[in-house]
């Protein structure tokens, strides 16, 4: 971890104000949308997790998680992550993560969740390739349509993923091996013009997001699952195989 990056819980109600001061810059919500420091309360208080990643006495990132049960397993479902601008690409989102990992398996608990944007492609790399997380589930319009800036006035679409944390495959992805290369039966292709179009034509966006969101559907339905994005010369690959095969 760099040595200017503290990552800690975090258990107070000052520290939990701040990290609503991180969410409102990085999502600028309205109130409405705003979530309180109750909820980081209860998630602290649970048995979830409030943890903080410091530059110095400043904290510049956070996530939150709440405790969640398949049947009588329990798993963390991580619901907020959110680094300043400022300190983008310093490898914040990743030492949170790590700690994240390493807490849960302190706490005999071997799976966390969370959600993405699948048109988020930087979010899909850092999820699937970097922490070795997979998915399987589509969830159309999760949140309803929010007051964010970021989520362009348009259906939340979300790839739930799955973070199997004591598995050879997270094992070698956070250690930052090379996995062998494969050969992927399923693509799903996000074109290299999206991020542009994000900017100056949301028709074309909304195109591509009921596009993949049927093929998503389609094959997740077929017992296939996301284990790679690749990047393109004409855009983004999402990588899938059946379940079964890894």
């Amino acid at each position: 971890m760099p040595s200017d990056i503290v990552v800690r819980a975090l258990h107070s109600i000052p520290e939990f104000q701040r990290c609503i001061e991180i969410a409102r810059e990085v999502w600028a919500d309205s109130e409405l949308d705003v979530e309180p420091h109750v909820t980081y309360v209860i998630a602290d208080h649970t048995g979830g997790q409030v943890l903080g990643a410091f530059d110095g006495n400043l904290m510049v990132g956070f996530v939150k998680a709440f405790v969640g049960l398949h049947g009588l397993t329990p798993y963390l479902h991580s619901h907020m992550a959110a680094v300043l601008p400022s300190h983008r690409d310093r490898r914040v989102g990743r030492h949170l993560k790590l700690f994240q990992r390493e807490d849960a398996l302190r706490r005999n608990i071997r799976l966390v969740e969370w959600t993405f944007d699948p048109l988020e492609t930087k979010n899909a790399h850092f999820n699937i390739n970097r922490l070795g997380a997979i998915s399987r589930k589509f969830i159309p319009d999760f949140y309803g349509i929010t007051t964010s800036p970021l989520h362009r006035n348009m259906p939340t679409d979300r790839l739930l993923v799955e973070w199997h944390l004591d598995t050879k495959r997270v094992i070698s992805a956070i250690n930052e091996l090379t996995p062998e290369p494969r050969e992927s039966p399923v693509y799903i292709h996000l074109p290299a013009e999206l991020e542009e179009w994000k900017k100056s034509d949301p028709d074309k966006v909304i195109e591509v997001q009921t596009r993949i969101r049927n093929e998503f559907v389609q094959w997740f339905g077929k017992g296939h699952a996301v284990i790679g994005v690749r990047s393109t010369t004409s855009g983004v690959d999402y990588c899938l195989a059946p379940y079964s095969d890894f």
